[in-house]
């Protein structure tokens, strides 16, 4: 009965269609800051999770440009840089409109250039400090082989929510 039940899996594994990144489709991208997490959605469902590192200041929504702070709110991913000072980095389009709004009524800058990337170029995933403390300008770090990895999975246009 156990071999039986070996070959059956074994057969099913091998005749399995092979998954690639183009036959995937990332819906929305979530982020919760307090847990240091990120997931890409898929049909509804979580289909990846990565730890994440975020800005100096990770408490409290980004307000102002040099408050080191993680934007919250919703957001799209709508550029990629191959060619980042980190490794890889994807482009989330903020401010949005009520960020802006807001920077505007106190007076100051939103800010810009908020990307969720990799480590900086030329540092390996051994050094761990995605994982040891919060160290960007209020980008959100992933490791080198996640950013890799997400990078392949989302496209340009999907959505990001980014939650306290």
């Amino acid at each position: 009965m156990v071999r039986h039940i070996l070959f059956l899996s074994f057969t099913l594994l091998v005749l399995s269609p092979p998954v690639h990144a183009e036959d995937i489709v990332v819906e929305k991208v979530l982020v919760f800051k307090s847990q240091r997490e990120l997931q890409l959605i898929t049909n509804g469902k979580i289909f990846r999770t990565y730890d994440i590192g975020l800005g100096r200041q990770p408490l409290g929504d980004k307000t102002q440009e040099g408050d080191s702070r993680t934007p919250e709110g919703h957001y799209v991913i709508d550029f990629r840089n191959p060619e980042s000072k980190f490794t890889l980095s994807l482009h989330i389009n903020y401010p949005n409109p009520q960020d802006s709004k807001l920077a505007r009524s106190k007076g100051v800058s939103p800010g810009s250039d908020i990307f969720i990337h990799g480590l900086p170029t030329g540092m390996n995933d051994s050094a761990g400090i995605f994982r040891q403390k919060d160290w960007t300008d209020g980008c959100i770090a992933l490791s080198n082989q996640n950013i890799r990895e997400m990078w392949a999975l989302v496209k340009n246009g999907t959505p990001i929510e980014i939650r306290p």
